[in-house]
């Protein structure tokens, strides 16, 4: 899993490349919550690039989502790819989700 990170203003922006699965989630964990401490107004995670999504991933993705929220922040899933999708709509978390289907800017290496 890569990610790479840049700023925009009032958010940031993280765009995930690779598996998002249970193997590099505590590393992924890290860069969130950094991302998500430098964002006043929220994060936009890209997802175009993540091959594989497992629970592990979608449970990282949902404790962002609530962390946001809970400090009055929002976190948008953007672009995800077909492998995100699927896992979403298995799921039935489509709702929780504020998903959006344009990537956003691509970011500096993190």
């Amino acid at each position: 899993m890569s990610a790479a990170r840049s700023p925009q203003g009032a958010r940031a922006a993280l765009a995930l490349e690779g598996e998002l699965t249970i193997y590099g989630a505590a590393e992924l964990q890290t860069r969130l919550v950094a991302a998500l401490a430098d964002a006043p107004e929220g994060l936009d995670i890209d997802l175009a690039g993540v091959t594989e999504l497992d629970s592990a991933g979608v449970q990282l993705l949902m404790a962002t989502h609530r962390a946001a929220r809970a400090s009055g922040r929002t976190v948008t899933l953007r672009a995800p790819s077909d492998a995100v999708r699927d896992v979403i709509e298995l799921f039935d978390l489509a709702s929780f989700f504020d998903i959006a289907t344009a990537a956003s800017p691509q970011g500096e290496p993190a």
